[in-house]
């Protein structure tokens, strides 16, 4: 098939490989413009534009897809279908209808669970026992376009987000060559997802990584998982420790008692605070400036005194789950 692919971040770079390995015409790679990045601010390409390169693709990389311009040269691609994947920009009813299958997309959740921008870190945060990728047929809405093929994977008690992230681009990879080759033999109907189970998920931002010792322990725990390794998650120090923003890299669960943010240490030398249920461990900790460590090591070079209880941040609300 005649393909454009559309797609900027790491997740979507599995996929991109994959296509070119199966042997579809990928016609030109659309991604977002290089930026400044790093101390010398020197423009960075995105993950999917250094892969393009190095398979010998053509690049695009507008800044806005809503001019007819850009409508033209994409209608003049002649494609059979397009594929989008973590691309970052909304795509106007032009690009949507250019194609001749459509533009397909590959979403990082079994839809219509977690519509939206932030699926894998809400399936984590929801304790969702699994998630999956799920590849659709896009139409004008957020995530909402006919459903085509989808997988599923278990989520563990051990899963951050980056181990999922990185386990969906996979099998984001493998699901589109299913699609496209289901599309082009005919033997895929496009399913309409249904309004029952339609949950969304929200952009995440730094300020919801702030640990919340009155909330169980459990969710703190997994919150942890769930923003590592970005936006993270972290505490403030009481101002008579330095008031400092105290990073929680890891973490899991222990039998804690007294009022919600109280610190103990455990026989490992590990910290323990206690939260509105049961306890969080604290494993792995980071000062700004320096670098990651174990919490017992922390706290060898960063004295903190059992009792001393640690501050509870301003509230930071949840976003609604549903759309609106």
């Amino acid at each position: 098939m005649k393909i454009a692919f559309l797609g900027t971040s790491a997740f979507a770079v599995p996929a991109l490989k994959a296509l070119a390995e199966a042997g579809h015409d990928v016609a030109v790679v659309y991604t977002r413009a290089p930026k400044p990045a790093g101390r010398g601010q020197q423009e960075r390409r995105t993950p999917v534009h250094e892969l393009a390169l190095s398979l010998g693709l053509a690049v695009r990389t507008p800044r806005s897809l809503r001019n007819d311009e850009e409508a033209q040269a994409f209608k003049a691609l002649d494609l059979d279908a397009a594929v989008v994947v973590s691309y970052g920009h909304i795509l106007p009813k032009s690009f949507l209808d250019a194609p001749v299958l459509g533009c397909i997309n590959i979403h990082g959740s079994l839809l219509p669970r977690w519509r939206g921008a932030a699926p894998i870190h809400r399936a984590i945060l929801a304790d969702d026992a699994e998630t999956g990728v799920t590849t659709m047929r896009m139409d004008e809405g957020l995530d909402t376009g006919p459903m085509l093929l989808a997988e599923r994977t278990p989520i563990s008690s051990a899963d951050t987000a980056e181990a999922v992230h990185d386990r969906l681009a996979e099998l984001g990879a493998r699901l589109i060559v299913s699609t496209l080759d289901g599309l082009v033999r005919n033997t895929i109907e496009p399913v309409a997802q249904p309004d029952d189970g339609v949950t969304y998920a929200h952009k995440l931002g730094k300020e919801e990584g702030a640990l919340d010792w009155r909330r169980p322990a459990a969710e703190l725990e997994r919150k942890v998982r769930a923003f590592h390794p970005w936006p993270g998650t972290w505490f403030e120090l009481p101002k008579e420790n330095g008031g400092e923003r105290i990073k929680v890299l890891a973490a899991g669960l222990a039998l804690a008692g007294g009022a919600a943010g109280t610190l103990a240490i455990g026989r490992d030398g590990f910290p323990v605070v206690a939260c509105g249920i049961g306890g969080l461990k604290l494993l792995q900790l980071q000062r700004p400036g320096r670098s990651a460590q174990p919490a017992d090591a922390f706290l060898r070079g960063f004295a903190l005194a059992a009792g001393t209880v640690l501050p509870a941040p301003a509230i930071v609300p949840l976003p609604p789950s549903r759309p609106g």
